[in-house]
């Protein structure tokens, strides 16, 4: 019996495999580390040979740790970085040994030439997003001028798991999750812009056909599935970036949902039928089909993180500095938190400050500890009525990654929201997305709505509490002028 998935992760830090039943429970995963090179500050690269060995070791190994795994696998899905720019020549074979990746910083000279001599406001309805570095268009512009053989040689441009499909099916594809970002799709149209080509100036030639990530991709080549000891022909599904299938994994998939992911920093995103057209909001197409309009702000786990080192010198553990905070009164007695510990991602003022506001005699740490927490949540709140984009708060946030483990703080968030959270019982959500994709294709499940509603679970609601969302209403018009009033010092404290 066919009643196994097999989804591939191409993450950053490492490659995963997982296997996933058929009622979304993750029976096996492996992890094997990649290295990520840095050949100067600034600069971002992989090797996706080390992908590809990281692929063949991890889906070796859970075929182990599951029971007849092998003959149980009904498909395969890849989800990965996002941005990660691949070129490879007709053969197949790489042009670049190392790819640029997402964080890679080398494409700022090349996205500052372009917004000097190009509107934001003619790009933005056609891209659905301004121009980034991290944006593979911008990748290949520095390619272009810096090493233009590698550009010349190749005849496709993949993403990290588009890479992985084509080691998988010998076929090149990209999905419209990773095109969405790409700075070279039309949103309208979902296919490749001719315009958006035009002003970059990246070869045609170049993007494969685009599907939708439930699209079967092709069948497991014959040497693959030797060497895996999986069966020839296996289906293998398009896929989609990971953060999109995330969102899938998660339960979020329809408009009227959000989705909070904090790890090191806060993604905040909510669904609508069409993307947000705003220069401080980035627009991805989800892996279920719906817009999803983001922000990413740096302050995050950072923040608790910092508060943690510089208050304890780590010598408390994450639980006992929630304790401490937890003995605060909500509102922690008048203290503001700006948390822009490392500055802001975007915006005009990505040079800016923390600090603490109304510190008094009555403070103590349970008071700075719930500060931080709040401070972070209220730093979100100033981005949500943007990217409601004129539609009513979400119904829901589904959290996920480090921050989903945090009650106290989720507490917080609902009630400076006022929007009840939720958490997934699973939270590797990406495999999840990806299992949840090949159910509905190969599966027992009707469509994807179906597959969603048998293999996302969550725990109990979060509700806002009316007496903390009260003292958070008259707190957030306070931080909001404190956050623009401190602006006309960042400058000044650069120049100390």
């Amino acid at each position: 019996m066919r009643d196994l998935y097999l989804a591939i992760d191409v993450g950053t830090g490492g490659l995963r495999a997982a296997l996933v039943d058929t009622a979304g429970k993750v029976l096996a995963i492996s992890h094997r580390e990649h290295e990520q090179i840095v050949p100067q500050f600034g600069w971002s690269e992989q090797r996706p040979a080390d992908w590809w060995t990281g692929t063949i070791a991890s889906i070796r190994d859970v075929l182990e740790r599951v029971d007849n795994a092998a003959a149980r696998v009904a498909a395969i899905c890849t989800c990965g970085q996002m941005h990660g720019s691949v070129l490879v020549d007709a053969k197949g074979e790489l042009t670049r040994e190392a790819v640029l990746l997402w964080n890679d910083k080398r494409p700022i000279p090349q996205v500052e030439a372009f917004a000097a001599r190009v509107a934001g406001e003619r790009v933005l309805p056609l891209a659905a997003n301004l121009p980034s570095p991290a944006w593979p268009a911008f990748k290949l512009m520095w390619l272009m001028e810096n090493d233009p053989s590698a550009v010349e040689r190749a005849a496709a441009l993949l993403m990290p798991k588009d890479w992985i499909n084509f080691k998988l099916t010998g076929r090149h594809a990209q999905d419209v999750t990773e095109a969405s970002l790409s700075f070279l799709m039309d949103w309208r149209s979902r296919q490749w812009s001719d315009e958006l080509l035009a002003l970059t100036g990246v070869p045609r030639r170049l993007l494969p056909e685009l599907h939708a990530p439930g699209d079967v991709l092709g069948g497991l080549l014959p040497d693959v599935a030797g060497a895996l000891g999986l069966s020839s022909g296996l289906p293998v599904l398009v896929g989609a970036g990971d953060y999109p299938m995330a969102l899938l994994g998660s339960g979020v998939t329809r408009p009227g949902m959000g989705s909070d992911v904090t790890g090191t920093s806060t993604i905040i995103t909510l669904l609508h039928d069409g993307p947000v057209l705003d220069p401080e909001v980035s627009n991805v197409i989800s892996a279920d089909g719906t817009w999803g309009a983001m922000t990413l702000l740096d302050a995050g786990g950072d923040a608790v993180r910092w508060a943690r080192r510089a208050f304890h010198e780590n010598a408390l553990s994450y639980a006992e500095v929630a304790a401490q905070a937890e003995r605060a009164e909500a509102g922690s007695k008048g203290l503001f938190f700006l948390p822009y510990l490392s500055g802001e991602r975007f915006g005009a003022h990505r040079n800016s400050r923390a600090q603490f506001f109304g510190l008094s005699a009555a403070h103590g740490l349970p008071e700075l500890h719930r500060a931080v927490l709040e401070g972070v949540a209220f730093s979100v709140r100033m981005k949500l009525d943007t990217l409601q984009g004129g539609h009513a708060r979400p119904e829901r946030i589904v959290a996920a990654s480090g921050g989903a483990k945090a009650a106290l703080w989720l507490k917080i968030k609902a009630s400076l929201y006022d929007v009840p959270y939720v958490v997934p019982e699973e939270l590797e959500c990406g495999v999840v997305g990806a299992a949840i994709l090949m159910d509905s294709v190969v599966g027992g499940a009707a469509n994807l709505d179906a597959a969603v509603a048998h293999m996302v679970r969550f725990g109990p609601d979060i509700m806002p509490d009316p007496a903390w969302t009260a003292r958070y209403d008259r707190m957030m018009p306070i931080f909001a002028r404190l956050y623009t009033a401190a602006q006309a010092f960042y400058d000044d404290l650069d120049a100390l």
